[in-house]
């Protein structure tokens, strides 16, 4: 029988909550059933296992990242537009540490076709369009923006940066800097 008060998004929500607070990789139903005051056989009416909370989890991140990317996106065209996805995407993985791990999180293939991930790959592929690139050259590009972004959080979330002289906020400026003389420079295939 279901606890009161415990449904599947308050499940999944208070699994999220605590994955920034210990790690997306240190989850676990126990840690989530002491969250909510419960003992762990309660959460077996709305989950099956970790492997599913996982998921859950990786699917609000990946919903919430598309919503915060796409309220930057706003209006926005060329660098700007560019500029803010990123900084979406940067403030993202700061402020929520363990939905980002989360939203990196290997989902199979009709999970992942139902998930906001086509949303946020649309999205990009938006922004590109003030850059005029053909494809293959805009795949390229989305990998190319997805793979620098995902690169520079990743060690700037494992302490990369802490110890040069130079701050990771003027770096990240000149990275986007960069990628915006790229993309409007690249010659023809």
């Amino acid at each position: 029988m279901a606890r009161p008060g415990i449904t599947p998004e308050r499940l999944t929500t208070t699994a999220a909550e605590l994955a920034d607070e210990i790690g997306f990789d240190h989850l676990t139903l126990s840690a989530v059933a002491r969250r909510l005051g419960v003992k762990d056989p309660s959460l077996y009416a709305h989950i099956r296992n970790v492997g599913e909370l996982k998921v859950r989890v990786a699917l609000l991140a990946l919903e919430e990242l598309a919503d915060a990317a796409s309220a930057a996106l706003a209006g926005r065209a060329g660098k700007d537009a560019l500029v803010a996805f990123a900084n979406a995407y940067r403030d993202y993985a700061k402020a929520h540490p363990g939905r980002y791990a989360a939203a990196q999180f290997e989902l199979d293939t009709e999970t992942a076709f139902k998930s906001a991930a086509p949303r946020q790959s649309q999205m990009t592929r938006a922004l590109l369009r003030g850059y005029n690139l053909p494809e293959p050259d805009e795949t390229d590009a989305i990998r190319f923006l997805h793979g620098t972004f995902h690169g520079y959080v990743s060690l700037e979330r494992a302490g990369g940066f802490r110890h040069t002289p130079r701050g990771a906020d003027a770096s990240w400026a000149w990275t986007l800097d960069t990628i915006d003389f790229a993309l409007r420079n690249r010659p023809p295939a």
